[in-house]
């Protein structure tokens, strides 16, 4: 289902919590605004935890480390910086002006070093550029998955979606729970996601909680560009491996031109 909530008084636009809201996501995700001169810190004991510049400008301090290269004039602009801890890391965050970013969790015994991902970083891929006359062509950007962080739990990553194109496609589901947060550059802006038969109106502030095994697939209005976060958590003996298994009847158009 998808859903649009409001900030609460702490500046928190809560997607996802594991022993509550959504809890079938296996993730705690929010949403944090901060004004300029804020601090926020935490120290989380049981889980993993990454923090992805939505827009604004933060001072990232943990294990004695400083980065204060975080800039994002919005999350349109193709320059992601997220920070990656274990469990038991205290972080703080200082916003050098008015920012929001993105918090997501899960529960990690392992103990890994944190990793602080800047676009040099990032894996940036093209894909249906040269597929179906275009229609599907998106720009991905992965901060970490199963390749470069076996330790973690989950997946990070953005997807830049063109005005009147296609993404997740062609339809395709896989074991693991997956959430898409939405922005669009222009506040009316709007596309469809679609779960199984049912299609929902994507907004602006907007997210998708993909069940295990739910076909789904994205696309935005022209006129505008869509941008979303995807969140994957692995399962236990099954983390996603860019798993996709296509739905039958559509998985001809994986390798047609």
């Amino acid at each position: 289902m998808l859903e649009r909530p409001s900030f609460n008084e702490n500046g928190e636009r809560i997607l996802c919590e594991m022993n509550g809201k959504n809890a079938s996501m296996l993730m705690n995700i929010k949403v944090k605004k901060l004004s300029r001169g804020e601090v926020f810190s935490l120290c989380d004991e049981k889980n993993e935890t990454a923090y992805l510049l939505l827009k604004g400008q933060l001072a990232f301090r943990w294990n004695g480390e400083c980065a204060t290269t975080a800039k994002r004039e919005s999350p349109f602009i193709k320059t992601p910086y997220a920070l990656h801890v274990c469990r038991g890391t205290a972080v703080e965050i200082e916003a050098r002006e008015d920012s929001e970013f993105i918090i997501q969790q899960t529960d990690n015994e392992r103990i890994f070093d944190a990793v602080y991902y800047t676009p040099e970083k990032c894996l940036y891929q093209e894909f249906g550029n040269s597929q179906w006359g275009g229609t599907g062509h998106r720009t991905c950007a992965t901060m970490f998955d199963l390749s470069n962080a076996p330790y973690s739990n989950m997946v990070l990553g953005e997807v830049f979606h063109h005005p009147g194109k296609w993404s997740s496609y062609p339809p395709h589901h896989h074991p693991q729970p997956e959430v898409y947060y939405y922005q669009f550059d222009y506040p009316q802006g709007f596309g469809a996601a679609f779960m199984g038969d049912d299609v929902e109106k994507s907004t602006d502030g907007s997210f998708l909680c993909i069940e295990p095994h739910c076909a789904h697939q994205q696309v935005c209005a022209p006129g505008y560009t869509m941008y979303y976060v995807w969140m994957i958590r692995h399962i236990d003996g099954d983390p996603w491996d860019k798993t996709r298994i296509y739905e039958a009847e559509h998985e001809w158009l994986a390798n047609a031109d």
